[in-house]
């Protein structure tokens, strides 16, 4: 739970620093990653060792399990709000696109929000909040994709817009993929009290191509 609180802030600073221009706070965040990585070497390192001296089985077993993945979800995040806060450091020294840093932002929103509930029903084994929490990626993917459309239009109607927008791109992208690790976090859940992943596939509305996994470091 505390590296899960560093995490929301790192999403709610960086989408924060990308809306002010703000490169200090920028640099913050990527200081801060620092943190979250160590909780999580902890978190693997804690696991392991109870893995092998206390031998878990069954539900006690699935808990030590989603705590090593959700702990690798939220390490995840973490480098995307480090790579948002490193891409807001270049864009501050270019002209603003229009509108576009206040729409990441009520992305990153919405992504921090899940992120809270996804712990909350960690927390309590909450069934029926882990659901809705995946079921709310959805509207993050609508989000993603309409920016894409949005940030395709400005690149054709002025040249100069490309690069900013290229780099604006790339912030949307790992802001939607916040939102799968943070759908992840929810399905931990679900085989927590389940003993089961979700059956059905969550469908993507991504339209778009994809970047690989964690996207540039």
């Amino acid at each position: 739970m505390k590296m899960g609180g560093l995490v929301e802030a790192a999403i709610l600073d960086s989408a924060k620093a990308l809306k002010q221009r703000d490169e200090a706070l920028a640099d913050r965040v990527r200081d801060n990653d620092k943190a979250i990585d160590a909780l999580e070497e902890e978190v693997t390192v804690e696991a392991s060792r109870l893995i092998a001296l206390r031998q878990p089985a069954a539900t006690d077993l699935r808990m030590v399990l989603s705590v090593m993945k959700i702990a690798g979800n939220l390490e995840r995040i973490g480098d995307y709000a480090k790579n948002i806060a490193k891409r807001t450091v270049i864009l501050a020294q270019m002209q603003p696109v229009e509108g576009a840093a206040g729409a990441l932002r009520r992305m990153a929103k919405e992504v921090e929000q899940m992120l809270t509930d996804g712990l909350d029903a960690y927390l309590h084994q909450n069934l029926a909040l882990a659901e809705d929490v995946r079921a709310r990626d959805h509207e993050v993917d609508q989000m993603y994709n309409a920016l894409f459309r949005e940030f395709l239009t400005f690149m054709m109607e002025d040249a100069r817009n490309i690069t900013a927008c290229m780099h604006l791109h790339f912030i949307a992208k790992n802001i939607e993929r916040m939102g799968d690790h943070v759908t992840s976090i929810a399905e931990q859940v679900i085989y927590l009290v389940t003993g089961a992943l979700p059956e059905e596939t969550r469908v993507k509305v991504d339209y778009t191509a994809p970047i690989p996994e964690g996207g540039e470091n």
